[in-house]
C-alpha cells in the first residue's frame, strides 16, 4: 500500500523473430487520430441536439448556435486537459460567457430587435424559459428563445468532455449529450416530425465513440494486456470477456423489458410542454376594448398613432387598421378571448380564401397617446419588425406583452384579402363544431331581437342578402352620435334599438351599431365577430375621431368579410316602428327603457324631520312640544351643523382634489340633488340616462309650480318644434332633449330659464365619461366646469321647490350618510 506498482520490462525481440501477442506500435497519425476521436463523438453528440430542437424554429441560426457551444465548450475542455482542474471551471465560465453574448448579438440582429446588447442580455435571461415555451412555431431564432439552448448546450459539452476525457469514462460523459438530446426532443414535442435520422445518427456516433480504444487506457503496443506474462494475460482476457458477456446480457434483458413498452408509445402523440406554461396575459382593456369608443368619441382630437404607408400601397380614404377581433360575446360584453403566444418578426401565415385577390401593405406606425397592448396592423399581418410581439393565429390579433409606450415606433408587412365580389351573392355560411363560437347566441336575448332577426333573415333567404338587410336596416333607422352611453349588453342593444327617439334610444356610437349587427346576424344564423379598429383618412396623425367598430361575417369559399352599418351622413333615418311588425304581446318601443318617474305635482322626500304636508317647519312639533328656549335654541344648533357640514362636503366635492375627482364630485352633486328631490337614481343607470332623468325632473318640477298653458285652438292641436320634428297634441309637453332645448331658450311653460338644463346636464354626463373611459385627460378648467353645472342644477331644481321644502334641502343630513 502507496507503493508504485511493479513495472515489467520486456526485452527487444530478436531481429527477424516475430512477437504474435504484441501488434505493432501505431504512428503518431495514428495516435492523434485516436486521441480526438472521442471529442468529436461528444462534440457531434451535443451539436445533434440542436439540430433536433432547430426543426421548430424558422431558420437554422439556432442549430450553428447551439453547434458552436458545443465545439467551444469541448475545445476549452481538450486544451486544459494538462492543467489542474480547479483552473477548468473558470476559463470555461469565460469562454461561455463570450460566446452567449455573440450569440445573443447575433440573435438581436437577426430579429432586428432594438435596443443596446446590455438591455437585450437582460430581458433574455429574465424571460428565456416563458418565453421558449409559449412561443409560437416556427420560432423565431431571438435573444430570449436562444439564450437556453445555447448556455445548455455549452454545459452538456464541458461535462461531458471533462468527464469522458479526464476520468477517462467515455460511457458516463455520454449521459449529459443524451439528457440534453432528450431535453430537445421534449420541448418539440408533437410540433415536428419524429427525429428519426438525428436519433439514427446520435446512436452511430455514440457506437464508433465506444469502439475506439480509450487513448488514456492503451499505451504503446496498442493492446491493454501487451507486456505481461501469458498467464496474467490470459486471466486479463479471460475477466474482460465476462465482463462484456455480462454487459451484453445486462443489455439484452433491459432491451427485452422495454422493448414492448417502447413498442406500445410509438404511436402515441408526445406530451406538449406548452400546455403547462401559462401564455402571456391581457387587462380587461385589452380583453374588450370595444368599451373604449365612446371615450374616444367623447375626445375626437386625443392623438393615438402615427401612421405612414409604403409609397404606391396607399388607398382612396385611408387604409383600414385593426386594433382587436372580437369573437366571444355572453349576452354583455363583448371579449377577444385570444390565446397569445410569443412570435419573432416572421408571422405564420395563412392561406389565402379561393378567389381572393391580395395586397401587400408595408406601414410604419408610432404610438402616441394609445395605451394598452393591443398592437394596430392592417390585417392580416406578416412581419412585424421594431416590436416585440405576441400573436394569437385564430384572430389575427397582435400584443406587445410590456405594453405601449409613447414613441414605440414599429414595422407591419401585410397582406390585405379582397374577397370575390362575384361569389357573395350564392355563397353559404359554414356551421359546425369549427365555427361554434362565432354562432354562439347567449340565453337571455330578448324577445324583439329575435322577432327582429327572424324577419329580416324571413325576407331575405340567401347568407349575403340576409347580412345585407341587417346593414340596410340599421344604416336606414339610427343615428350616430358621439354623447351615447357605452354598453352593449342585451339591455343596451335593446334600448338602442327599440327605444323612444325622443327618451334617447335608436341613436348610438359605432360600439352599438357593430354588436347590434353581431347578434342580429347570429340570431340569423350568421357566423358574426367584431372588429375594433381605426379608419384613418389616411397617412398622419390617427386621432380618437378616426376609432370604429364593425362587424364581419363568414363566408364559405370567401372567408371574414367587413360590413358597414352606419346611417350615411346625408340621410335622414326612419323610424323604426315603419319597418318593424309589432306583435299583440309587444309593448309599445316607449315602454322598453328602464323604468323612469311618473310627473307628479309634488314629489315626496323620505325625511322623518317633520310633517311634509301642513306648510309648517319641519321642527314646529317638536318646538312646541318643548315649550322652552333650551330646545329652540338645541335644534337651532343641530341646524347649522347640518348646514355647515352639507357646505363643508359640497366644497370638498367641488374645489378639492384633482380634476377627475372634482368631476366625479360633482356628478354626485347632482345625484344627490334629485335624491332630495325624491327622484333617486338606480346604480344601473348610464350616465347620459341619469342625465336625462334629470332634465325630466327639473321640467315636471317646475311644470308644478305654473299653470299649464292654454288648450288648444279646435282646428289644430298644440304642436312644438323638435330637432326631430313637431311633437303635436298632449304629448307635446313631456319632456324630450330636443323639446329640452327649445323650452330652455324660450321660456317653456311660461318660465325662462338661465341656461337649457337638458344639454347642460348632458355635458356633465360626458364630463363624467371622459373620466371613466379616458382617465388622466380631464383638465382644471373641465372640473370647473362640471362644478358650475352641477351647481347651477342643483340650485334650479331647489328654487323649483315649495318654500318649507328648500328650507329642508340646505340641512337634510341625507348626503351625508348616503354612501358615495
Amino acid at each position: 500500500m502507496g507503493r508504485d506498482p511493479p513495472v515489467v520490462t520486456l526485452a527487444p525481440a530478436p531481429p527477424g523473430t516475430d512477437r504474435p501477442d504484441t501488434p505493432e506500435t501505431p504512428t503518431g497519425g495514428g495516435r492523434l487520430a485516436r486521441a480526438a476521436a472521442v471529442p468529436l463523438v461528444l462534440l457531434t453528440m451535443t451539436a445533434l441536439a440542436g439540430v433536433v430542437l432547430g426543426r421548430v424554429y424558422a431558420d437554422p441560426l439556432l442549430t450553428w448556435l447551439m453547434a458552436g457551444a458545443a465545439a467551444g465548450s469541448v475545445l476549452v475542455s481538450v486544451a486544459t486537459r494538462r492543467l489542474p482542474s480547479w483552473l477548468v471551471a473558470p476559463l470555461s465560465v469565460a469562454g461561455l460567457a463570450g460566446w452567449t453574448l455573440l450569440s445573443l448579438r447575433l440573435a438581436a440582429a437577426h430579429a432586428a430587435l432594438p435596443g443596446g446588447l446590455a438591455e437585450v442580455a437582460a430581458d433574455a435571461a429574465g424571460n428565456a424559459i416563458p418565453r421558449l415555451l409559449t412561443a409560437m412555431i416556427p420560432v423565431e431564432p431571438t435573444p430570449d428563445t436562444v439564450l437556453l439552448p445555447v448556455v445548455a448546450a455549452w454545459l452538456a459539452g464541458l461535462t461531458a468532455a471533462e468527464v469522458a476525457l479526464r476520468t477517462g469514462r467515455v460511457l458516463l460523459g455520454y449521459l449529459p449529450p443524451a439528457l440534453l438530446y432528450a431535453g430537445a426532443l421534449y420541448v418539440v414535442g408533437p410540433n415536428a416530425d419524429p427525429a428519426i435520422g438525428p436519433t439514427v445518427a446520435f446512436a452511430a456516433v455514440a457506437a464508433v465513440g465506444l469502439a475506439v480504444p480509450s487513448h488514456r487506457d492503451t499505451p504503446a503496443g496498442g493492446d491493454p494486456v501487451a507486456g505481461l506474462p501469458p498467464a496474467v494475460r490470459a486471466a486479463v482476457r479471460l475477466r474482460l470477456a465476462a465482463a462484456s458477456a455480462a454487459g451484453v446480457a445486462v443489455v439484452v434483458a433491459v432491451a427485452a423489458l422495454l422493448a414492448p413498452v417502447v413498442a406500445a408509445r410509438v404511436g402515441d402523440r408526445p406530451v406538449d410542454p406548452r400546455r403547462y406554461v401559462e401564455p402571456p396575459r391581457v387587462e380587461s382593456l385589452d380583453e374588450n376594448p370595444l368599451i373604449r369608443i365612446s371615450g374616444w368619441a367623447l375626445n375626437p382630437d386625443q392623438h393615438l398613432l402615427d401612421v405612414r404607408t409604403e409609397p404606391g400601397r396607399t388607398e382612396p380614404g385611408g387604409t383600414r387598421i385593426r386594433l382587436a377581433v372580437l369573437s366571444d360575446y355572453d349576452g354583455v360584453t363583448w371579449r377577444v378571448g385570444a390565446t397569445y403566444r410569443n412570435a419573432g418578426r416572421i408571422l405564420p401565415a395563412a392561406e389565402p380564401a379561393p378567389g381572393a385577390t391580395t395586397d401587400p401593405v408595408r406601414q410604419e406606425i408610432t404610438v402616441a397617446e394609445l395605451t394598452g397592448r393591443l398592437l394596430p396592423a392592417v390585417p392580416t399581418p406578416r412581419e412585424v419588425t421594431g416590436a416585440r410581439v405576441a400573436y394569437d393565429p385564430a384572430t389575427g390579433t397582435l400584443i406587445r406583452p410590456e405594453g405601449l409606450a409613447p414613441g414605440l415606433r414599429y414595422t407591419v408587412a401585410s397582406v390585405r384579402e379582397r374577397p370575390d365580389g362575384n361569389l357573395l351573392g350564392t355563397a353559404n355560411v359554414p356551421a359546425g363544431d369549427a365555427v361554434a363560437r362565432v354562432l354562439r347566441v347567449p340565453d337571455g336575448a330578448p324577445e324583439q331581437l329575435r322577432r327582429l332577426a327572424t324577419q329580416l333573415a324571413e325576407e331575405n333567404g340567401a347568407p349575403y342578402a340576409r347580412a345585407q338587410a341587417i346593414e340596410e336596416f340599421l344604416a336606414g333607422h339610427y343615428r350616430l352620435t358621439a354623447d351615447a352611453p357605452s354598453g352593449h349588453a342585451y339591455p343596451n342593444l335593446a334600448f338602442f334599438l327599440f327605444g323612444p327617439r325622443n327618451g334617447g334610444g335608436q341613436r348610438g356610437t359605432s360600439e352599438q351599431f357593430a354588436a347590434s349587427f353581431a347578434v342580429l346576424g347570429r340570431l340569423a344564423g350568421l357566423p358574426t365577430r367584431v372588429v375594433v379598429g381605426f379608419r384613418p383618412r389616411g397617412d398622419g396623425p390617427v386621432r380618437a375621431a378616426d376609432a370604429s367598430a364593425w362587424p364581419e361575417v363568414l363566408f364559405d369559399g370567401v372567408g371574414w368579410v367587413p360590413f358597414d352599418p352606419l346611417p350615411r351622413p346625408d340621410e335622414q333615418p326612419r323610424p323604426v316602428e315603419e319597418d318593424f311588425r309589432q306583435t299583440p304581446d309587444d309593448p309599445p318601443p316607449s315602454e322598453v327603457p328602464a323604468p323612469t318617474a311618473e310627473p307628479t305635482a309634488t314629489a315626496p322626500v323620505a325625511d322623518a324631520g317633520g310633517d311634509a304636508g301642513d306648510g309648517r317647519g319641519p321642527g314646529t312639533p317638536v318646538l312646541v312640544g318643548a315649550g322652552t328656549g333650551g330646545g329652540l335654541l338645541l335644534v337651532g344648533a343641530l341646524l347649522l351643523v347640518l348646514a355647515g357640514l352639507r357646505r363643508n362636503l359640497t366644497r370638498a366635492r367641488l374645489e378639492r382634489g384633482d380634476p377627475a375627482g372634482r368631476i366625479a364630485g360633482a356628478w354626485r352633486e347632482l345625484t344627490d340633488a334629485l335624491r332630495l328631490a325624491g327622484h333617486p337614481v338606480g346604480a344601473d343607470l348610464a350616465a347620459a340616462e341619469v342625465a336625462d332623468r334629470a332634465g325630466r325632473t327639473l321640467t315636471e318640477a317646475r311644470a308644478a309650480r305654473t299653470p299649464p298653458p292654454a288648450a288648444p285652438a279646435p282646428d289644430g292641436p298644440a304642436s312644438v318644434p323638435t330637432a326631430d320634428g313637431p311633437v303635436s297634441g298632449p304629448g307635446a309637453l313631456a319632456w324630450s332633449p330636443a323639446a329640452e332645448q327649445v323650452t330652455g331658450r324660450t321660456g317653456g311653460h311660461g318660465q325662462v330659464g338661465p341656461e337649457p338644463s337638458g344639454p347642460a346636464v348632458r355635458e356633465l354626463a360626458g364630463l363624467l365619461n371622459q373620466v371613466a373611459f379616458a382617465p388622466g385627460l380631464a383638465t382644471a378648467e373641465q372640473a370647473d366646469r362640471a362644478a358650475a353645472l352641477a351647481t347651477d342644477y342643483a340650485a334650479a331644481l331647489r328654487a323649483a321647490r315649495p318654500w318649507w321644502r328648500r328650507l329642508l334641502w340646505t340641512v337634510h343630513p341625507g348626503p351625508l350618510r348616503w354612501r358615495r
